[in-house]
């Protein structure tokens, strides 16, 4: 058998390790801990904040639907819009409350088992002035149920403009559907349903040349934006 000599592995010491004093490696443990520790407060800080904003919803993509208040001379009434659904229609509405439209306006028509209806006539049965009428969005995958709220329109579709009626009951005949435009949804009632079910329960007649009119007015006082 053959060696194989290797000098050059012969004459190679192992390496020294480098001591250091007790003081020296106290410090450079503190060190480390320090740093370890700064690591991990910065780390728990930046994902608690993220946690908070995300649990308040303080952020610039979690915009929440508003929310109107409607004063009557019967009662209050909350209404959460959906502007995410209904863009169109929530805005048109919006701007109407803004303006103070619905100031002095009535629930002109009422009919028990359906639907009151307002907005857009004075006590005296005045029209009050509109903006120009808007696009239907009633294909937006909301039901006319009870407590939601629509605009109200003529026999054209892209025809509403200021009026609107809240469903006192579920009115599937007024939803989307194939060769039935329907009548769009853009809300609820959050609060004050047994408001909305008092006014449905009004006595109604024939006044300014339209039916179903409450015998005593039910006036809108203001509408407000919650927001």
């Amino acid at each position: 058998m053959v060696e194989i000599n290797s000098p050059q592995l012969e004459n190679i010491e192992p390496p020294k390790v480098k001591k250091y004093s007790r003081k020296t490696t106290i410090f450079i443990i503190l060190a480390i801990v320090i740093v370890i520790a700064i690591i991990i407060f910065g780390v728990m800080k930046t994902t608690g904040n993220a946690i908070n904003m995300t649990a308040t919803g303080n952020t610039k993509n979690m915009a929440k639907n508003p929310q109107v208040l409607i004063k009557t001379n019967q009662g209050d009434i909350t209404l959460e819009l959906y502007s995410d659904k209904a863009p169109i229609t929530v805005k048109n509405f919006l701007e109407y409350v803004k303006s103070g439209t619905y100031e002095g306006t009535v629930f002109h028509r009422v009919i028990k088992g359906f639907m009151i209806q307002g907005g857009g006539f004075t006590t005296q049965g005045q029209e009050k002035p509109t903006n120009a009428p808007i696009k239907l969005e009633s294909n937006n995958g909301l039901k006319n149920l009870q407590g939601t709220i629509a605009m109200a329109r003529t026999n054209v579709a892209d025809s509403a403009t200021d009026q609107f009626f809240i469903n006192t009951v579920d009115n599937d005949f007024l939803n989307y559907a194939p060769g039935n435009p329907g009548y769009a949804v853009f809300g609820k009632v959050i609060t004050g349903m047994d408001v909305v079910q008092k006014i449905e329960a009004s006595k109604t007649t024939t006044k300014n040349r339209m039916e179903d009119w409450p015998v005593n007015d039910i006036v809108i006082n203001k509408i407000e934006v919650l927001s």
